[in-house]
């Protein structure tokens, strides 16, 4: 992860995936009203640890100021230094690369950021989408119940993020990877460094794991197979699902999935926790925007702000954990939520609240469709 006509453009907006590539979109789609200033009624809490940054390319590549030949030389030297990757291999690619201005005009206006939640959720919570979801758990049950079991990261998350991501491989994407990277990385100045990083990575990747890498296709930002991984997330958190000594997110479905699961993983999820609770906003109580989506407010903060879980709404174990208000724009006007950890870790998947609430209820309408063991 994002994603081709309107609803599959859409779908790659995400570039969940393990993309990372949208700007964060904001928690709410319409204008909000001020925040209203409450007094912490606790300090707030740490944030969820994270792995370290991915790499991103220095100024030499990506300032628009500079020409674009020597952008491109600082380019070859930056991969072939970081990444050992010999600059003959690197030019022979980059002679490949075609510019798709294309890619540059989707990237520019992501879904989550111009639709409402209450337009962006039929997209991904829909009949087709949950019987194809129900579907290809059926089709994968043991590879995927044997990934939970060994993770903790629900089978039906994994399937979910699928579902989202490429509708089950339906839609993995008809760009090539190096033409969408290389467009990016010198087309796209207000996202530059991220994708110069991703087109050296590509570099690396195709050396590390012995591919082609003009072979590759995928989104209109870079993102590939069916979990929709970019280059980095491809090396540094892919995995050997089935043991056969090699990492194929393109065509192994058990890579696939225990890299997704291992994505999640790394980046905090919490066996067995809660992930969103429907909250209920108090008579008279102001709004409150977050700044950001970590779940670093503790559950009696928010309720001093008035903002509590429903009746029968999941809350944390330890009292300890924390949570975020999300605020999103339904058919019947707002909708208050509350992001535990675990939805906060669904977001770094992509950094849409609605990516990841399209994720929870798709996962939670795929599980409600498939019968017990």
């Amino acid at each position: 992860m994002i994603r081709r006509a309107l609803l599959v453009s859409m779908s790659f907006a995400l570039v969940a995936c393990a993309t990372q590539s949208p700007p964060p979109s904001p928690v709410a789609a319409t204008a909000p009203a001020a925040p209203v200033s409450v007094p912490l009624a606790a300090p707030l809490l740490a944030p969820v640890p994270q792995p370290p940054e991915r790499p991103v390319a220095p100024a030499s590549v990506t300032d628009p100021m500079l020409p674009q030949a020597q952008r491109i030389d600082a380019f070859v030297d930056y991969t072939a230094r970081t990444y050992g990757v010999p600059a003959q291999d690197i030019r022979a690619g980059l002679a490949q690369a075609q510019f798709l201005q294309r890619t540059v005009d989707i990237i520019s206006r992501p879904a989550e950021a111009v639709r409402p939640w209450s337009a962006y959720r039929p997209i991904f919570i829909n009949d087709a989408r949950i019987a194809g979801g129900v579907a290809f758990y059926a089709d994968n049950r043991a590879d995927l119940d044997r990934i939970a079991a060994n993770t903790g990261v629900p089978a039906e998350y994994i399937v979910a993020i699928i579902g989202v991501e490429t509708n089950y491989g339906r839609n993995t994407g008809n760009y090539r990877v190096l033409d969408a990277l290389y467009s990016l990385a010198f087309g796209y100045p207000k996202r530059a460094p991220f994708f110069a990083g991703e087109l050296a990575q590509l570099f690396a990747l195709g050396q590390d794991e012995h591919i082609d890498v003009a072979s590759l296709t995928g989104s209109y930002a870079g993102a590939m197979g069916l979990g929709q991984f970019m280059p980095s997330s491809y090396r540094l958190w892919g995995k050997d699902g089935d043991g056969d000594g090699k990492r194929d997110l393109i065509g192994d479905k058990d890579d696939v999935f225990a890299s997704i699961a291992n994505y999640f993983v790394v980046h905090g999820w919490q066996r067995g926790g809660p992930v969103v609770a429907r909250a209920a906003r108090d008579a008279g109580a102001g709004d409150f925007l977050p700044d950001n989506i970590d779940p670093v407010y503790p559950l009696v903060d928010l309720a001093q702000r008035g903002y509590h879980p429903q009746a029968g709404e999941p809350v944390p174990a330890d009292a300890a954990q924390g949570a975020t208000l999300i605020t999103l724009d339904g058919d019947a006007g707002k909708e208050f939520w509350l992001g535990y950890r675990n939805f906060y870790v669904i977001t770094r998947y992509n950094h849409s609240p609605m990516y990841a609430m399209a994720v929870q209820q798709l996962s939670q309408a795929i599980r409600a469709g498939t019968p017990g063991p």
